[in-house]
């Protein structure tokens, strides 16, 4: 029964792998589609979706069948419900690529809008994120699962320069609005894909150390500093920053595709 356990085990990590490595060529790929306008590599993207999709469903079946046919110990049952939670991610990963690729399609149609220069550099940056990602979940790596959580603020901040310079663009020239705003999608689903990435460091932390650390717990105040700790807000204060700390945002794994 143990060499049985074994050899699906093995499996399952075989295959979630491939999948992973699926996802991230998906992600290339459509995001040179927008770079380098190319229309069969955006085609291709889309021709490849249903691989990662039938993957989903096969890793999904597995998993089913491990829990139904197994008493698993603790750390082997985080690893199965991680590699569960792992796999959704991965499928929106491809969904995003597509949504990329779809609209590189569109793009297509337009004179370029501006030379790129930040949405090369976003994807680099969200590319090594999945990559990385991918990597701690093999090695089951916290150190490198780590360094995924941190570049997620980077990857919003490239969002946030392409929308404002785009925005420019539109506002000073009606003609390029719409491969403008494509190009905003193309960030928006670019940043889509770090918080996935980030899901997925989040699942390699928990595996390990069987830590969840996906809503962390806001800092409580010094005793010290007790008489400065801000009043419950008013309604005329509850935008303010005292009022409303940051708090690291977090894609929901149920979540559909948003704007």
């Amino acid at each position: 029964m143990e060499r049985h356990f074994e050899k699906d085990m093995n499996v399952l990590k075989e295959r979630l792998l491939w999948m992973g490595s699926l996802a991230e060529r998906s992600v290339h790929q459509a995001v040179h589609s927008v770079l380098e306008s190319d229309e069969p590599l955006a085609k291709r993207v889309l021709e490849e979706e249903d691989a990662i999709n039938e993957l989903q469903m096969e890793i999904d079946d597995r998993v089913v069948q491990l829990l139904a046919l197994h008493q698993l110990m603790a750390t082997d049952l985080r690893f199965v419900l991680a590699i569960s939670r792992i796999n959704n991610d991965l499928e929106r990963i491809g969904d995003q690529a597509v949504n990329i690729a779809q609209g590189a399609l569109r793009i297509l149609r337009h004179p370029r809008v501006k030379p790129y220069v930040d949405l090369p550099r976003m994807s680099d940056l969200v590319e090594e994120m999945v990559r990385d990602a991918l990597n701690a979940v093999v090695r089951r790596d916290v150190e490198l699962a780590q360094k995924v959580l941190a570049t997620d603020d980077q990857v919003d901040h490239y969002r946030d320069q392409i929308f404002r310079e785009l925005l420019t663009y539109m506002m000073g020239d009606s003609s390029v609005v719409f491969p403008a705003f494509e190009l905003i999608l193309a960030a928006k689903n670019l940043e889509r894909i770090g918080d996935h990435a980030t899901n997925i460091a989040e699942d390699v932390i928990y595996i390990v150390q069987g830590q969840d650390v996906r809503h962390p717990l806001p800092r409580q105040p010094h005793p010290s500093n007790v008489s400065r700790t801000p009043q419950p807000c008013s309604s005329v204060h509850a935008l303010s920053p005292v009022c409303a700390p940051r708090r690291r945002k977090r894609l929901h794994r149920s979540s559909g595709w948003l704007l």
